[in-house]
């Protein structure tokens, strides 16, 4: 038997922690990993105490027919990504490693080109780690450098 590659098998326990996801719309999971040592889980899902979509029965952006990555003000979820980070320590997330996946709620198909959103993004960057790993199909990802996150900054105007 052929031994699991390490970033498949850490992207299948960000898959895991995903399965806790209370949104209706788009569910993900993500781990964070210094040194071969997961450091912090997280899953997107409504900020402790509230109501999740999924008790509530409701999605406001799916109701709504909000495009992905537009007006994420009225969603009710945390995000994975940033689950994750509060529940860590910088001082363990510096040159780690974010391993991410997402997986549609209705379908249960991958999110095509899975990507931290750009808050999520600029908490990447703060908590000083070095890479994200995104699933894009069963055993497939994709790895990004966050310093091209820093260099090629996505919240500047392309024309002025």
């Amino acid at each position: 038997m052929k031994r699991k590659e390490k970033e498949n098998y850490y992207l299948d326990i960000a898959e895991t922690v995903m399965e806790r996801s209370t949104c209706l719309r788009r569910k993900y999971g993500a781990i964070i990993v210094h040194n071969d040592e997961i450091i912090a889980t997280g899953y997107n899902g409504a900020p402790r105490g509230r109501k999740n979509c999924d008790d509530l029965n409701y999605c406001t952006r799916e109701n709504l027919k909000v495009p992905s990555g537009e007006r994420y003000e009225l969603c009710r979820s945390v995000h994975a990504e940033a689950n994750a980070i509060i529940s860590a320590a910088r001082r363990d997330t510096f040159g780690s490693t974010l391993y991410l996946v997402g997986m549609e709620a209705a379908a249960g198909d991958y999110v095509e080109n899975t990507t931290p959103c750009t808050m999520c993004r600029r908490l990447i960057i703060n908590a000083g780690i070095a890479k994200v790993i995104s699933r894009v199909r069963k055993d497939v990802f994709v790895v990004t450098n966050v310093r091209d996150w820093v260099f090629n900054d996505d919240s500047l105007p392309t024309t002025l």
